[in-house]
């Protein structure tokens, strides 16, 4: 999605990504990286007594996933520069596959060597329903790092 300079960039620009199915092992190894062993993630008995009835994978896994679902070239993403509306309105369970969509909604000029792309994010279940929606910032470099002069090759 984010595949050229800022300047090319257009608000309205969108993408949507293939599907990826979530396992057990995904929620495993992100509860080992994150010690976020809740009960709700990492205990079948216990989650049988939620209101969801069953284990949910973790909000920031589903975060952490979705954006990296949609298309970046390396030459021109300087980094990720903030999250804003970060909202769950419906749960993600083990096996659920969704794919992420992506609208750019603003642009930012950021002086003569980047601008902020912001993106309206989304995960989508295989149910069509939204599991995941933020406003996604990335800061984008006018001019891509492998043919800029100044800054020598990465």
């Amino acid at each position: 999605m984010i595949r050229v300079p800022f300047d090319e960039l257009r608000v309205g620009d969108a993408a949507r990504s293939a599907g990826r199915t979530i396992t057990e092992t995904d929620v495993v190894h992100f509860c080992m990286l994150t010690g976020n062993w809740l009960g709700l993630h990492s205990d079948a008995e216990y989650a049988k007594s939620s209101r969801f009835g069953q284990r949910v994978v973790q909000g920031s896994l589903v975060f952490s996933i979705a954006n990296a679902m949609i298309p970046y070239e390396a030459d021109v993403i300087e980094a990720f520069y903030g999250v804003d509306r970060l909202r769950f309105p419906a749960p993600t369970f083990i096996g659920d596959t969704f794919h992420a969509e992506a609208q750019i909604v603003e642009l930012e000029a950021r002086g003569t060597e980047d601008g902020v792309a912001t993106l309206h994010l989304r995960a989508v279940n295989q149910r069509a329903e939204t599991v995941m929606s933020c406003h996604f910032r990335v800061l984008v470099r006018r001019t891509p790092r492998s043919t800029d002069p100044d800054r020598g090759t990465p």
